[in-house]
């Protein structure tokens, strides 16, 4: 009982306090300890700035419930990264599993309400069972409380989740409709409905670890990064909010940057395409060397890799990127590749990050399989998305350029600004194989044998050289400037600052609606 001088309330004041630090069960605390893993606080701590957390309601417990521990499965509150402000909650596993209650819910929702008002990002560490199933519909609706927030904060404020556990059900709804998930390794698994639940209704035997494990989540599409182990995932929260504003409202971090004189790796760009325009080659040398020396933060890295996403700087600003990846498909569009980059390009537009696309695309994936999968609405999402951005967007078409895709990669014609290309570019409908077959199939195939390759030869020498020529492109006004590799660099930055102060003025309607 609480005694009736200060000092007495002092000191049960900080007993409470002393017990809401680790309020768990001993035997989950000595459980958690056991697997060498971390407390939600030290979480925290290790994210934020030293000493800048600032923690709400950690004497919150479960209602009329006397013995119920502190906190309710969650620690919660507000900090710094970077000397920015952040909200920041992390789920504590000792404590109901880390399920939601009410109070868990009332404090998650609290500091999105202020991150709403105060235009911050939200970054939430996830480790919960999901749902408490003992209260019931309660939790439901603690859950939707929290999922409604999120809308008014998307695209407003960067909302990112850390998967540190198990999560399922209601657990991954929030998580995934955030703008960035960076999962542990062999830490994290994600899935609505867990490996028990799915061998009783239809009789399928996975381990939890196949079915929503960090990096078989990655290649469904719902992970950004998968971090080696928790410092690995803490460092590359940092380094997304160096590339991202606090709010849609304020400008990205500016960092310095070297200035426009000419380096090594700028004149190594002269050599860098293969002569052979069908050899392959790695998209990443290509962009390491057009950028500020940081290089890449790359987005969903193995998730349709012939399409790069990802952060980059251009004269100290953020930028991001959207490039084919000769790698993979030979830098073909595939629907998972067209889903991938029209998220990302919402993101940018979001907050008001330019966009630089990187061009060496022979189309869309033909197939049977990416017609089933849908590539005609899924291909055509990435070019709305294209056209509904307001940011700045420069394309620099390096080698391949053919047909629609040509046209979604930030093609003067589809909205782009400024259009710039090296004299290895080939832009037009299809390639020279492909239209052979089109344009000459019958006449080839009447002809004598002997004379066919000669035929097929003559017509794709042709072709190359009329209609694939980046200089038809540039003569038609479709290509800004024929540049020299080596100048790629400053003419992305002098595109950049021409570009700074583009504005679009926004109609006048509820919302877009972008196909299915």
């Amino acid at each position: 009982m609480t005694g009736h001088t200060t000092a007495e309330k002092l000191a049960d004041l900080h007993a409470k306090l002393a017990r809401a630090q680790d309020p768990g069960s001993e035997k989950a605390r000595a459980k958690r300890d056991a697997e060498g893993l971390t407390t939600p606080r030290h979480r925290i701590s290790r994210l934020l700035d030293e000493g800048s957390f600032v923690e709400i309601g950690a004497l919150g417990r479960t209602p009329d419930t006397p013995d119920a521990p502190y906190g309710d499965g969650v620690v919660a509150g507000y900090g710094r990264i970077g000397g920015r402000p952040v909200a920041v909650y992390a789920h504590d596993k000792t404590v109901f599993g880390g399920s939601v209650g009410v109070t868990f819910g009332k404090k998650v929702c609290e500091v999105m309400d202020m991150a709403i008002k105060i235009g911050c990002p939200v970054i939430g560490i996830n480790d919960s069972g999901g749902a408490r199933i003992q209260d019931a519909v309660t939790s439901l609706a603690m859950y939707s409380e929290i999922a409604r927030r999120q809308l008014p904060l998307s695209g407003r404020s960067p909302q990112i989740s850390i998967m540190l556990g198990k999560c399922a059900g209601g657990a991954v709804y929030a998580p995934v409709t955030t703008d960035f998930v960076v999962a542990v390794a062999d830490r994290a698994e994600m899935y609505v409905t867990g490996p028990e639940i799915i061998k009783s209704v239809t009789g399928e035997v996975i381990s939890s670890a196949e079915l929503g494990g960090a990096y078989e989540q990655m290649l469904n599409g719902n992970v950004s990064y998968v971090a080696t182990d928790e410092e690995d995932a803490y460092d590359y929260v940092h380094e997304l909010l160096d590339h991202l504003p606090s709010s849609c409202f304020e400008p990205a971090p500016v960092y310095a940057a070297e200035d426009d004189t000419p380096t090594e790796r700028d004149m190594a760009l002269d050599s860098f395409m293969p002569d052979d325009t069908n050899a392959g080659y790695d998209m990443h040398d290509l962009l390491d060397r057009v950028f500020d020396d940081e290089g890449l933060l790359e987005i969903q890295a193995d998730y349709a890799p012939n399409m790069i996403t990802g952060f980059a700087r251009i004269d100290g600003r953020s930028v991001g990127v959207v490039a084919n990846q000769p790698m993979f498909y030979a830098g073909c569009i595939d629907a998972d590749a067209a889903d991938k980059s029209s998220r990302f390009i919402r993101i940018c537009d979001a907050y008001n990050i330019p966009l630089v696309f990187v061009v060496d695309t022979p189309g869309y994936l033909p197939g049977v399989e990416q017609e089933k999968l849908g590539l005609i609405h899924r291909g055509a999402k990435l070019g709305f998305s294209v056209v509904e951005a307001t940011v700045p967007k420069i394309s620099l078409i390096v080698r391949k350029a053919y047909g629609g895709a040509y046209a979604v990669m930030g093609s003067k014609s589809l909205s782009g600004d400024i259009n710039l290309a090296w004299p290895t570019a080939q832009v037009a409908v299809m390639g020279a194989a492909a239209a052979v077959v089109m344009i000459q199939g019958r006449q080839i195939a009447a002809a004598p044998p002997e004379q066919r390759e000669y035929m097929k030869k003559l017509f794709m020498d042709f072709y190359d050289e009329n209609m694939t020529s980046p200089y038809v492109a540039a003569e038609r006004g479709y290509i800004d400037a024929m540049i020299e590799p080596n100048q790629t660099r400053v003419a992305l930055r002098q595109a950049l600052r021409q570009l700074s102060t583009k504005r679009v003025p926004v109609e006048q309607k509820k919302h877009t609606i972008m196909p299915m």
